[in-house]
């Protein structure tokens, strides 16, 4: 077995005293680059105060941006009292630190409270791009989360003037321990809908009325700036976000019941960083009065030649870097000389479909509006197509897109609703097996490091039983293969919603995969080759992408539509591949891979 090096705090708990010496110990003498300090506080936005976890004060937690080609450990303290954390870096492949991935009983033990975790995230100079953090136990995600942004260092191949952050959160009233028991309770409940939109922390709760908001307001540091740290803490080498006007304004304690608010100048070129950190909705966006988004950069990392489209769609987990230009003075005033446009937000496929606005403000004098009485954009009748087989490299010579020809395996996952025989409880499983935090007894990585081999999956084992191992509860890919994925909706196997079907939002941890499109029914690799060559696809590299419910009723169990990856097996670790509707991977829509040496 094949593995990176371990941190000393991991180490610590895994070696004897004597095979430590000369090792530094990660304690609280030890000066990290950054420290996000995590635990409870009441939280007032869209109108309502509610219980939230927070990070260093704020939901959502500030902006960390970290220089590609390098090395950065973050502490992260577990302040609350009676609930575990951990800390993921979603969409940075920590291909050379695999224990510092922050998946509970994947790669690590969650951090208890009272305690901190060294996080050693290192970057790749190609991983300039958009990325967040989030907690990765049960539904914290919901609040414990911020942006995560990989500086390009003027190595961005495209020319802008600025840069703003557009942070999406989904507002549940509910706290999130009531939901999972809801939701793992053999009587279960649906957590309900979205509540509302939040950008950037701020919106309007559905059933409230937004107010007035004042002109004015600073422009810098995202989510509300540093919390000084305990006395045990020792001083971060770098504090949070930038002081200028790259990052979101801060909220104001005056402004809680206001539209969220995006300060731009006239006549500038923008990269505007969408980041969907949502825990259900898939959100349409648009602007009023400006159609000119053009999409550079999906996912992080590979830039993409520019997709011009008048909307956005953006899933739990997706990010789009977009190149938008604003308007000038002069066509403000033959506007109306217009200080304010609004933002639409609007979710897709949800039963109860929720409708939020945001403002662009030329002005930072103007008041803030009131919504608007209509919307100001409609959704296309087909969502499902958008910016299908679309994102290619905009430097082919380095991509290394797999051909059909090159794939060594394919692995079809079936995603299904079911009901669990002997618990009662409604479950989500990939190909027949449901999984999440509480399924092993000790993380496959941390068991690996204990008893080598033989808490290695078996891999022929594994090829008769839908991909995964039965002992140990992971799917173990050889280095050097070449992967098919597909995942396979189906229609729920559950009384009373039987023959239904969802949609979810792929995301797969570790090096990122080429996504070769989706389709109705079941997939047809044949066909979708011909598709690829007919249209001269190659993709770009993607973590998460949506596995669409084409139909939204079909036979209970019905092949009901799929999602394909192709991915070259180059890191050994242990990864997850998951739903990101949060309340689906507490339900066991989740699975653990494992990239072992080709000699295992």
């Amino acid at each position: 077995m094949r593995l990176t090096s371990l941190s000393s705090l991991l180490l610590g708990s895994l070696l004897p005293a004597a095979a430590l010496a000369g090792i530094a110990t990660h304690d609280s003498s030890f000066v990290p680059d950054h420290v996000l300090r995590v635990t409870t506080a009441q939280v007032s936005t869209g109108c309502e105060a509610k219980q939230d976890i927070v990070i260093n004060g704020t939901s959502p937690g500030p902006a960390i941006h970290l220089l590609p080609g390098a090395i950065s450990w973050i502490r992260v303290y577990n302040d609350m009292t009676d609930q575990n954390l951990t800390m993921h870096w979603h969409g940075l492949a920590q291909r050379m630190a695999p224990f510092s991935d922050g998946t509970p009983q994947a790669a690590q033990w969650p951090i208890p409270p009272g305690r901190f975790f060294d996080y050693e995230i290192a970057t790749d100079v190609g991983d300039s791009g958009s990325y967040f953090y989030h907690s990765h136990v049960l539904m914290q995600a919901m609040s414990c989360s911020g942006p995560l942004i990989v500086d390009d260092c003027g190595s961005s191949p495209y020319n802008y003037d600025d840069e703003r952050i557009f942070y999406f959160q989904d507002l549940f009233q509910k706290p999130e321990q009531q939901m999972v028991g809801s939701l793992r309770n053999s009587s279960f409940q649906w957590t309900g809908e979205t509540h509302g939109i939040l950008l950037n922390g701020k919106g309007i709760a559905e059933g409230s009325t937004a107010r007035p908001g004042p002109a004015g307001g600073r422009r810098g540091f995202f989510g509300g700036g540093f919390s000084s740290p305990a006395e045990h803490a020792p001083a971060p080498k770098h504090r949070f976000g930038h002081l200028g006007t790259r990052d979101m304004a801060v909220p104001q304690k005056d402004d809680f019941c206001t539209l969220p608010v995006i300060d731009v100048d006239p006549g500038k070129t923008y990269r505007f960083r969408f980041i969907g950190a949502t825990g259900l909705s898939l959100l349409a966006i648009a602007f009023e009065g400006h159609d000119n988004l053009t999409i550079v950069q999906v996912d992080g990392g590979e830039y993409n030649a520019p997709i011009s489209t008048d909307h956005l769609q953006m899933g739990a987990g997706q990010r789009f870097d977009v190149m938008f230009e604003t308007k000038t003075v002069d066509e403000l005033a033959a506007d109306g000389d217009k200080s304010t446009y609004f933002m639409q937000f609007q979710t897709i496929g949800r039963p109860a479909p929720a409708l939020a606005y945001g403002v662009l403000r030329y002005r930072p004098s103007a008041t803030v509006p009131l919504a608007p009485a209509e919307p100001f954009f409609q959704l296309p009748a087909d969502h499902t197509s958008w910016m299908e087989y679309a994102f290619q490299p905009l430097y082919p010579d380095p991509n290394l897109a797999p051909t059909a020809a090159e794939v060594t395996r394919r692995v079809v996952i079936e995603c299904e609703l079911k009901q669990d025989a002997k618990t009662g409880q409604i479950v989500w499983e990939l190909a027949h097996q449901s999984w999440n935090e509480h399924t092993n007894n000790s993380p496959t990585l941390v068991d690996i490091y204990q008893r080598g081999q033989e808490a290695v999956p078996n891999w022929d084992a594994a090829q008769k039983n839908w991909g995964w191992d039965p002992r140990t509860n992971a799917f173990p890919a050889k280095i050097g293969e070449v992967l098919e994925i597909v995942f396979q909706n189906t229609g729920s196997q559950v009384g009373g919603t039987q023959g239904n079907t969802e949609t979810h939002p792929f995301h797969a941890h570790s090096n990122h995969y080429y996504d070769i499109g989706s389709g109705e029914g079941t997939y047809d690799a044949d066909a979708n080759n011909a598709k690829i060559e007919k249209l001269g696809y190659r993709p770009v590299r993607r973590d998460t992408t949506m596995l669409y419910g084409y139909d939204k009723q079909v036979g209970a169990g019905e092949n009901a539509g799929w999602r394909a990856w192709r991915i070259r097996v180059t890191d050994a670790g242990v990864w997850m591949v998951h739903c990101h509707i949060l309340a689906h991977m507490v339900m066991g829509n989740s699975a653990v891979a494992l990239r072992v040496d080709s000699l295992c």
